[in-house]
């Protein structure tokens, strides 16, 4: 596990973690942000992206597909995201319609699907959770909704106060289907942006917790991991997800699943 403090945007593409300077296996995250008319070009390996548009607009091509001026939020709490799937050893170009901001989800896989855009409108929002850690959650590229071989993403939203990831759950373990084995990166942010949540995330022989703040993000291999945003700020964070099976089933610790009851 690991807590990567953020900053202020830098222009260009920032690699923010990955295997080879973490414990990440599959997945890497980065963080795209480019001014008007700005192009971008990457070619895809072995790995398949999830481009999320966290605020502006952008053209975005992968192989012969393209798609023009697409996105629009000002901010990530400014409704649902603009998204493109490129599969792997696809090449890829983002060009800036002014001033955005893309997130990068990429995960080593060896075969995927067909480029596809997924508008706003087709992204699923749902209610989970009750009381206080009741929370909404875009689910962004999911098994039903897209052919991938292994990436997973989604947007979560806490109101001031409440939690989510809660009760506390984990996905380290393949024992399928009380358990699938997945490795997890959080991206944060916060609004107003000067506030601040709580990251735990704890196990059998270890037990961290983390002050997340505006663009930390943090990387879970292992253990449960709850999140708390602070009263008076609105927290989200980016969720991104791979393992060698692309099923989701989280394991709740049984200390706490009797809040459900």
């Amino acid at each position: 596990m690991a807590l990567i403090h953020g900053g202020p945007a830098r222009p260009g593409y920032v690699r923010l973690a990955g295997p080879g300077d973490s414990e990440l296996s599959y997945l890497e995250f980065g963080l795209l942000n480019l001014s008007d008319g700005q192009l971008w070009e990457h070619a895809l390996a072995d790995e398949e992206a999830v481009l999320v548009v966290l605020s502006g607009r952008c053209d975005v091509a992968v192989g012969g597909a393209t798609w023009a001026n697409i996105g629009g939020r000002v901010d990530v709490f400014d409704g649902k995201p603009a998204v493109v799937y490129a599969p792997p050893k696809s090449s890829l170009s983002v060009t800036g319609r002014g001033p955005v901001e893309v997130a990068l989800c990429c995960s080593r896989a060896e075969r995927g699907g067909e480029p596809v855009l997924i508008s706003p409108d087709q992204v699923a929002v749902r209610t989970a959770g009750r009381g206080t850690y009741r929370r909404e959650i875009y689910d962004i590229v999911t098994p039903d909704n897209l052919a991938a071989q292994r990436i997973l993403v989604g947007e979560t939203f806490n109101p001031p106060g409440l939690w989510s990831s809660y009760p506390p759950h984990k996905h380290d373990t393949e024992d399928i289907p009380a358990e699938s084995k997945l490795e997890e990166v959080y991206h944060f942010r916060l609004k107003p942006r000067q506030g601040f949540g709580f990251q735990r995330v704890y196990g059998d022989g270890f037990d961290e917790g983390y002050a997340v703040q505006d663009r930390d993000t943090v990387i879970i291999t292992k253990g449960f991991h709850p999140v708390g945003a602070a009263p008076g700020y609105e927290l989200y964070y980016l969720w991104m997800l791979a393992g060698e099976k692309r099923v989701m089933h989280p394991r709740e610790d049984p200390a706490h699943s009797w809040v459900q009851e």
